[in-house]
């Protein structure tokens, strides 16, 4: 209660506040949000949003490590998406559908819901609007049904772009302010859908997530602040479904999971230098364990003025790991809905038990074509603790902390309009601890992309 109470204070002073355009977008790399609808819908009437597109990606993975085994797999991922949205044509009321349909072919291994999740209903929301309720220009909305989203950072919630399928919720969004005013407020009461690959996916019954993400933007040009509370509650009871939608009795854990961060972004003036840094700490209880956890990302770039916008930066990630294992403490972090690629573009490493250096850089040749190519060192948090996406681990940590290194690069061109494609190719070289964990394997992966996306307005 009185998180809630804080965020209320802090927000209500600046009602009156002049109107202007206090937005600046963040520079840093893989956290640009998708916006809301999404960018491949046009507005095609001022009462009607409207969007079609259709994305082909063929990948080569020899050695995934996500894979209990080494195989070399070929799949084509396929996904399609439509979306229309109606509103200033009902009053205060505007609705919302987006409908997707993902698929996968030509793999070697089964179907899972990171890729395939048939004919899904992303969003069905009603949402009413007011456009001066708070002031001139300070709109408030909110918004009930489907929804999918995207905030902070996108590592802790996102729409999860890259993978195949798409995280979903189903609740309520109570939106204060817009992009553009010195302050915004979020506040979320959800639950996650499950995905299922072949039926509509149901509610899962057994997790709330909720909380409040505030944008503080009256000091734009210097900083943007982005305070934020989130809750994660599980009930280890409750009837839940598998992959398969078949209902089953959930044997789990009961969780209580506070996160309480803040993010703050932005441009150094004059100097070219920018830089982006979020913060972290989890409490709570997970089982019969007490939830003790931390995470804090830090970049900082450089973009001198070119023709080419070449940009220069430095990251480094931070995710607790579990320090004993079996103890009454649990120091894992807790990712929530986030997704990977800002960590590994081989979507190995997730945001938990992991300490990663990343040095990136990103030109535009030309207009319409960009490039950018990494350098990524990723070492476990805990020598104990999991690696989660190899599902590997040394409960003795006997075997180090060196997951490894990995090389990437990456070519973006947008054709026209309506084509666009990109090229990726990403090397991982193991370190003591996945050759030490994995010694019946290969220690190095490859990855290699090719992507096209078609949109029909």
């Amino acid at each position: 209660m009185k998180i809630w109470i804080s965020f209320i204070l802090l927000f209500s002073f600046s009602v009156l506040a002049e109107t202007s355009n206090y937005y600046v977008e963040r520079r840093s790399y893989g956290t640009l949000r998708d916006t809301e609808p999404p960018r491949y819908v046009k507005p095609l009437k001022s009462w009607l949003d409207l969007g079609l597109d259709y994305r082909l990606r063929y990948e080569h993975r020899d050695n995934d490590f996500r894979r209990a085994r080494q195989v070399t797999d070929n799949p084509l991922l396929h996904r399609t998406r439509i979306y229309l949205g109606i509103k200033d044509f009902l009053g205060p009321l505007r609705l919302g559908l987006e409908l997707s349909d993902a698929r996968r072919s030509h793999s070697v291994f089964p179907k899972d819901n990171r890729d395939v999740n048939e004919l899904e209903p992303l969003q069905a929301f009603g949402e009413l609007y007011f456009q001066n309720l708070l002031g001139e220009d300070r709109p408030a909305s909110l918004k009930v049904g489907r929804l999918a989203f995207e905030y902070l950072d996108r590592r802790l919630i996102a729409r999860n772009e890259w993978r195949n399928t798409t995280n979903t919720f189903e609740g309520a969004r109570l939106k204060l302010g817009q992009e553009k005013n010195d302050w915004q407020l979020d506040v979320l009461a959800l639950r996650p859908l499950i995905r299922i690959q072949e039926k509509i996916d149901p509610v899962d019954q057994a997790q709330k997530f909720y909380g409040a993400i505030g944008d503080i933007r009256r000091w734009s040009k210097v900083v943007t602040l982005q305070p934020y509370y989130l809750a994660l509650e599980q009930d280890g009871e409750k009837v839940l479904y598998n992959q398969s939608g078949n209902r089953v009795t959930s044997n789990g854990i009961d969780r209580l999971i506070h996160t309480t961060g803040l993010r703050a972004y932005g441009i150094v003036g004059n100097s070219h230098f920018d830089y982006d840094g979020n913060y972290a700490i989890q409490k709570g209880n997970n089982g019969n364990q007490q939830q003790d956890a931390k995470s804090y990302i830090a970049e900082l770039g450089y973009s001198p003025q070119y023709n080419w916008k070449p940009r220069l930066s430095l990251n480094h990630g931070f995710a607790s790991g579990d320090k004993k294992i079996g103890d009454r403490r649990q120091q894992r972090f807790e990712r929530l809905f986030g997704f990977s690629r800002p960590w590994s573009n081989n979507d190995y490493i997730q945001m938990e038990n992991i300490k990663a250096l990343k040095l990136r850089g990103e030109v535009e040749p030309f207009q319409n074509w960009r490039l950018d190519a990494g350098w990524n060192w990723y070492w476990l948090d805990s020598a104990k603790d999991l690696w989660s996406s190899a599902n590997l681990q040394d409960s003795n940590g006997k075997s180090g902390k060196d997951i490894g290194q990995e090389f990437d690069v990456r070519s973006r061109f947008q054709h026209t309009k309506l084509i666009s494609t990109q090229i990726g190719y990403a090397y991982f070289m193991g370190g003591r601890f996945t050759k030490k964990t994995s010694p019946d394997r290969e220690s190095n992966s490859h990855f290699f992309y090719y992507e096209m996306t078609l949109t029909a307005f």
